[in-house]
């Protein structure tokens, strides 16, 4: 059996750049949480969610249950939004975090992945990019997502699903309309997460990101040394990165000093030769936070022997992808779409989230039948 990736714990290391007292903080929260002014215009439902958040986090817990907790990185998101917005963030992480391992589904999926276009500028090592029955525009993968098509979208995202990210298989900032993108999305969501090489990070898209709301912009970068940056980001090139994210920092500093985005280099861990400390000792003073993931073999999920684990994927809970196309899929290691469930032209979100389709497949997870999907029968991610 092959090693197992957890995708709700996907954080092999994490660096911030300011510290807190967790003792304060949840001291604050639970002020927070005890105030009705914040607790309006939630139903049963969200109410009872949030009985469980504060068990968890202030008491013992509730017997039985999985105990739901606040990471680093939550702590500092919770410290970006309004105070009478909390509770409502709490709920939505909670249904992110608690609900896939519960295998617990909703309406809508606790997380929205949207793919504004699969075409990308870098051949990274561990990506699919790598895969040339993908990576060429006459194979039909590679495209770019239309604008009203995004809209219709975020349209019935909001309200609903507040964890959006713009990115999956792609480099976003090749989109087009990526800049009006942003501006459809500006102030709707608590956390809009965009991933990036940063490689087309010019003035006018640092601007556009910045106006935008964004709440977390994440910069994939896997060294602290431009070789081996060089050899992991195929096409890439350290230095012209730096610069971008250098001048990104300046243009919010002067421009944005009230902004409350979130930065963070974020890399794969593929080698011996990477390590946290460096990579903090590099970056730390050109972004919020450092981290490195897991290394997955997304390359070509398609050719990876059957690994022999029957764990559910926890994803299958969690997240739905759409691509650029408006292809609907349960995951982006199946980034052929061998397991899509629909297309949202023709669908809604939460249709789709409570389709046959994708019923059968988490059914299918649940009673040890994973073996027969394809291609999770070859994939590592529980």
């Amino acid at each position: 059996m092959k090693q197992i990736y957890k995708k709700y714990n996907s954080f092999l290391g994490l660096r911030l750049k300011k510290k807190y007292n967790t003792n304060d903080f949840l001291n604050k929260l639970k002020l927070i949480l005890s105030d009705k002014k914040n607790l309006v215009n939630l139903n049963q439902y969200n109410t009872k969610i949030l009985d469980y958040i504060k068990k968890d986090l202030f008491a013992s817990g509730t017997k039985g249950r999985l105990k739901f907790g606040l990471s680093p990185n939550v702590v500092k998101e919770i410290q970006s939004i309004n105070v009478n917005e909390i509770p409502k963030y709490l709920i939505h992480r909670y249904r992110y975090e608690i609900y896939p391992q519960l295998r617990i589904s909703d309406d809508f999926p606790p997380y929205l992945q949207i793919e504004p276009t699969s075409i990308c500028n870098y051949r990274c090592v561990f990506c699919y990019q790598t895969d040339n029955k993908f990576n060429k525009r006459s194979t039909g993968y590679m495209g770019h997502m239309k604008l009203a098509t995004f809209k219709m979208l975020i349209d019935q995202a909001e309200g609903n699903i507040e964890f959006i990210s713009l990115a999956s298989r792609g480099e976003p900032l090749l989109c087009p309309d990526f800049k009006k993108m942003l501006a459809y999305t500006r102030d709707k969501f608590f956390n809009l997460k965009i991933n990036t090489n940063a490689s087309l990070l010019d003035e006018e898209m640092s601007y556009a990101i910045l106006e935008s709301g964004v709440k977390t912009l994440v910069f994939s970068a896997d060294a602290a040394d431009s070789a081996l940056y060089s050899k992991l980001r195929v096409n890439g090139k350290l230095e012209k990165i730096v610069t971008n994210i250098k001048k990104f920092q300046e243009i919010r500093t002067k421009n944005y000093p009230n902004s409350k985005i979130i930065t963070r280099v974020s890399g794969v861990k593929v080698n011996n030769q990477q390590n946290l400390d460096n990579m903090e000792k590099y970056w730390g003073d050109f972004v919020d936070q450092v981290a490195f993931v897991n290394y997955v073999p997304w390359e070509n999920v398609y050719q990876s022997k059957y690994s022999g684990i029957q764990t559910p994927c926890s994803d299958l809970w969690r997240r739905m992808f759409v691509w650029w196309d408006g292809k609907v899929n349960p995951c982006d290691v199946d980034y052929k779409s061998k397991l899509s469930v629909g297309d949202i032209k023709n669908s809604n979100i939460s249709e789709l989230w409570k389709s046959d389709a994708y019923n059968k497949l988490r059914q299918q997870h649940e009673s040890k039948l994973r073996s027969n999907a394809s291609p999770c029968n070859r994939c590592v991610v529980v």
